[in-house]
This record gives C-alpha cells, sequence and structure tokens, in this order.
C-alpha cells in the first residue's frame, strides 16, 4: 500500500487480524436480492480492468485520496495480462458505476479494492464475485480489511495465524494436511505450517458463464455476467 496517490514509495501491510468473507456465507439481504434480480446494472468481468483500478484510486468526497499510486496501478495491470488480476464492474447506462478488482493465486481471491458511485454498485459487484469464485472452485476471499460495509455483506476478522494456515491449506489444495498444514497451524509469523510450491490448483473464473450462458465480449478474457436471478440462486443455495 501508499500512503497517498502521490506518494512514490510501496509499503507492505501485514494485519493482525484479516477480513475473510466465508464464501458460503455470503449474506444476500432481501433488498439486496432485488436489487441483484432486477437487473438493474449491466455486470461484466474484465471488461474494463483499468479503468476499474483508475476508478477506485480517483478522489471522492467520503474519500479524498487513496493508497494506489502509479506503481501499484502499474503492477495491477501487470498481474491482469498475464491472467492473476480480475475485475467486476456493474454499468448503469453505458457508463462505470462501480465494481472490484482482485488478485488470484490458487484458488484464493485477494480483493483490492471496491467502489460505488451509485447506490449498491459495489454490493451487486460483489454478489457477483461470491457467485464467480463457487462456480469456479475457489476456497477462499481475502478481504483483508473489515469494515462495517463489508461485514454487512458477511465479512469476518480472524487472527493472522488461522489465516495463514487456511490460506496454506487452500493453496496445497484437498490434501493439505499431507503437507503439514493444518487449521491453526500457523503462527504470527508463518512458522509451524507448511508453506505450498506451486503449481497451485487454480479456479475457473469462467465457470459461472456457462450457468447463465453469458456473452463473450470478444477481449481475451472478457465476458458479461449471468442474469441476476441466476447469481441469486447460486448465492441462496449456498449462504
Amino acid at each position: 500500500m501508499a500512503d497517498g496517490a502521490d506518494d512514490p514509495s510501496v509499503h507492505w501491510v501485514e494485519p493482525r487480524l484479516r477480513a475473510i468473507l466465508p464464501l458460503d456465507g455470503f449474506h444476500l439481504s432481501h433488498s439486496l436480492k432485488k436489487v441483484i434480480v432486477s437487473d438493474r446494472f449491466r455486470v461484466t468481468t474484465d471488461t474494463a480492468f483499468a479503468e476499474m483500478v483508475a476508478l477506485c484510486a480517483a478522489p471522492a468526497d467520503d474519500r479524498p485520496t487513496t493508497w494506489i499510486n502509479p506503481v501499484i496501478k502499474a503492477s495491477y495491470d501487470r498481474l491482469f495480462q498475464i491472467g492473476h488480476a480480475h475485475s467486476v464492474e456493474c454499468w448503469l447506462d453505458g457508463e462505470l458505476a462501480g465494481g472490484l478488482y482482485g488478485v488470484t493465486l490458487g484458488r484464493a481471491f485477494f480483493g483490492e479494492s471496491m467502489v460505488s458511485r451509485e447506490r449498491d454498485a459495489s454490493k451487486v459487484a460483489l454478489a457477483h464475485l461470491v457467485a464467480r469464485l463457487i462456480a469456479g472452485g475457489w476456497k477462499l476471499l481475502d478481504c483483508q480489511f473489515l469494515t462495517p460495509h463489508l461485514a454487512s455483506l458477511g465479512a469476518i476478522e480472524i487472527r493472522q495465524a488461522d489465516y495463514l494456515a487456511r490460506l496454506y491449506s487452500v493453496l496445497a489444495g484437498d490434501d493439505g494436511a499431507a503437507l503439514g498444514v493444518a487449521a491453526g497451524a500457523g503462527t504470527a509469523g508463518g512458522a509451524g505450517a507448511a508453506v505450498p510450491s506451486p503449481p497451485f490448483v487454480a479456479g475457473d473464473w469462467r465457470a459461472l458463464d456457462a450457468l447463465g450462458a453469458a456473452p463473450d465480449f470478444g477481449a481475451d478474457r472478457a465476458t458479461g455476467s449471468p442474469p441476476g436471478y441466476v447469481i441469486a440462486q447460486l448465492l441462496t443455495k449456498t449462504s
């Protein structure tokens, strides 16, 4: 992270308490379900990655500056180019209304930033992301820091040691115990838990598209997202 958008340096941050959103614990409220099913927003993925990062980095009334500086922007763009970063975009009347982006490693997705320029846009984007991760076989959604907004959608905080143990288990695959990775096995410094080596079993980012016959937008990995009722059904079955 950077101290501000104009700060040329980047700092590594490892919180003692880590926020995650259990994929079977997404809180789909009645009001949010109505918004999703109404398809008020047109939802796409990987269609406007650079624009999404820029929107997250842009100042707003409630957020005059962000931690996303040019170095971080360039790094995420490179990760996107090699297939290790994705975005979910919400469009309203042809304009980018909000969304999110994050980084993938194996079957772990690390949410980096989310933004709304229209009411409910980031909530809809997160719902579509969770549905996509469930359909694609992901096992962990890292939200970094807990906020009231994320907590209202089902995010929780866990200790750093428990987070590392869970992450290593996901990267190791279903037989994580064979590598000495078990819940609570890590310590604050990461000792006591075997760190898996790549290649990791990767999630399938496009698995969700087959459920709703989403249109292909022609770009490398760009897709539309299935209709809202498909998203709502998937989240209802797993919550």
